[in-house]
């Protein structure tokens, strides 16, 4: 899974990537300081994997995992090439999702650029959000207008693409409305046939609303918070309140001082379980779980997964191969103390190719190639 940490400049991009992964990337109060976009993968955590490993003493234990990448801000003209314009644009469309990072606190010392990388400007939450969605649906505009041509030419070969052709128009209209083709409500043919084109504005969306610690602590009395939650309510995007800066710090603190720090605050969760938990639930993605003295590992497919598509994430030839997957639930197995005793009470099951798998399955895949 690769998710795409985009915003305006200066909103706390840099900072929230520095946070979640660790990785350094420079951080600094003036624009298009990320040029090249820096990447990061990080480790889903899950305490399931954790507790296979300390059962079985793996000689590996591998989780599932997340690739962040942290792109250039983007400023009002970039779908015509202004700021880094294209760049941004094509670094977007190789993601599965978009954090949107939005900034939701005043800071005079902080620069809040729109379109002239040298005039600050107020803080506007659905202002910076529509900014932002106004270049992705024009440069996606441009795309569907050449759909609508290559299929208008080729219907007149085969009737068959006036259909598409058809879908394409009405999905213009609605972009020409300043409408992301997320929010298009068209019949499921048309959506199937949307579905084929690279679209940026039909990617999902996670609204990061970055805070100040001040404003963090007190997130009901955040008006630009409650602005951007209304916003994706409408839209059926997610919204993860965060603050950007104490998770740097937090994330500077080994895994017993976090634990306490995080308690301390009364946060359950630190902001990149909570943003994988987000992006997991957006995509609807699940994880299974394989198990053993040389590997214990998690592996991530999506909801609706039938077991040899899901065997086919480890090999394809386990998939052509595929006879039957010996699964049980982790929480069954916990209940029962290992998989030996769980196999003696019968919860060991035996599941064919229309077994669709589950959140949280330990499964041993039986094949023959």
């Amino acid at each position: 899974m690769k998710l795409g940490i985009v915003g305006l400049p200066n909103v706390g991009k840099s900072t929230l990537f520095n946070a979640i992964t660790n990785a350094g990337a420079e951080s600094a109060n003036y624009p298009f300081c990320t040029i090249e976009p820096n990447v990061g993968v990080v480790a889903v955590p899950d305490p399931r994997l954790d507790k296979l490993a300390e059962m079985y003493e793996p000689d590996k234990k591998t989780p599932a995992v997340v690739e962040f990448v942290d792109i250039a801000g983007l400023v009002k003209g970039a779908s015509q090439g202004a700021g880094l314009g294209n760049k941004f644009l094509e670094n977007i469309r190789r993601t599965d999702a978009i954090v949107h990072v939005v900034r939701c606190f005043d800071d005079e010392n902080i620069m809040h650029v729109v379109a002239d990388a040298g005039t600050n400007v107020p803080v506007d939450p659905l202002g910076d959000i529509e900014t932002i969605d106004l270049e992705l649906i024009m440069a996606d505009l441009e795309m569907v207008n050449r759909r609508v041509e290559k299929a208008t030419k080729a219907a007149k070969g085969d009737k068959k693409f006036l259909k598409e052709a058809e879908a394409f128009k009405a999905l213009a209209e609605h972009l020409n409305a300043g409408k992301s083709a997320r929010t298009f409500q068209g019949s499921d043919e048309e959506l199937a046939i949307i579905a084929t084109a690279d679209l940026l504005s039909l990617k999902p969306i996670i609204y990061a609303a970055n805070m100040d610690e001040e404003g963090f602590a007190h997130q009901e009395d955040n008006q630009y918070l409650r602005q951007v939650s209304e916003l994706a309510a409408k839209e059926g995007a997610q919204v993860l309140p965060i603050c950007a800066k104490l998770e740097q710090d937090i994330a500077q603190l080994d895994e017993e001082d976090r634990a306490m720090f995080l308690e301390e605050l009364g946060i359950e969760k630190s902001g990149l379980d909570r943003l994988i938990q987000c992006s997991y639930e957006l995509l609807g993605l699940i994880s299974f779980l394989t198990y053993g003295k040389d590997e214990c590992r998690a592996w991530t497919i999506r909801k609706g997964t039938k077991a040899p598509q899901a065997a086919g994430k480890i090999h394809s030839d386990i998939e052509r191969g595929f006879i039957r997957a010996e699964t049980i639930h982790f929480d069954e197995m916990m209940a029962c103390g290992s998989v030996a005793a769980a196999k003696e009470k019968g919860l060991l099951r035996s599941e064919g190719k229309e077994y669709v798998v589950q959140d949280g399955d330990m499964i041993y895949f039986r094949f023959n190639v």
